[in-house]
């Protein structure tokens, strides 16, 4: 039980990593299971080979590098969504073994699915905003920062998967209290009152 407990956090933390790039976490599991720190699902052994590991390693560089076009990023994120959900399934399932596969894919498309295609959601109203604002300049900071909480989320998920989680949970919440401050605004506070102009003057005799 505690091991299918702990394959499914380290399948959301995964999937998470994949809402911030789609192969980053694919080439770190990778890359884990082929060093056998982590063991792969019925099916998915094929990512620990030599030749996945050079594919997710050269999808990854690719993908680093088309994010610091200016661009291109822009466009990227008209397939990104899709490509994360995809990518978080497949990360979720490959981890989550030892289940029946009606719950093991069931997992993987809610849970994976849905975590990954959230954060990558997220990311790109982040960066839609600071396009907005700096027309573009600050597209490249974004870019490394969502690059380095894909690595270390991935590295977390393995690693810590339950910190890992938890990180992602925070990081929600944060980027969901931002985005709202961002796009809505702040809330108007109420004037504030002024006692002296409220006092009504006493009547003098």
């Amino acid at each position: 039980m505690m091991e299918a407990v702990v394959s499914i956090l380290v399948g959301i933390g995964l999937a998470a990593a994949c809402g911030f790039r789609v192969f980053v976490p694919l080439l770190v599991l990778s890359i884990a299971a082929r060093s056998g720190h982590i063991p792969l699902g019925e099916g998915f052994q094929w990512m620990a080979s030599l030749p996945a590991m050079i594919a997710f390693g050269t999808a990854t560089a690719v993908e680093i590098g088309a994010y610091y076009v200016p661009w291109l990023d822009h466009a990227l994120d008209t397939i990104a969504t899709p490509a994360a959900m995809l990518a978080g399934v497949i990360a979720t399932a490959a981890v989550v073994a030892d289940m029946p596969p009606v719950i093991r894919w069931g997992l993987a498309v809610l849970a994976g699915g849905g975590v990954a295609g959230t954060v990558q959601g997220a990311t790109v109203l982040t960066r839609l905003k600071s396009g907005t604002m700096t027309a573009g300049l600050a597209n490249p900071v974004v870019a490394t920062a969502e690059l380095a909480g894909s690595l270390v989320t991935s590295i977390l998920a393995i690693v810590v998967p339950l910190l890992a989680v938890v990180l992602i949970v925070a990081l929600l919440m944060w980027m969901y209290r931002t985005s709202r401050r961002v796009f809505f605004g702040r809330s108007t506070p109420s004037p504030a009152r002024d006692d002296h102009a409220l006092d009504t003057p006493s009547d003098k005799p």
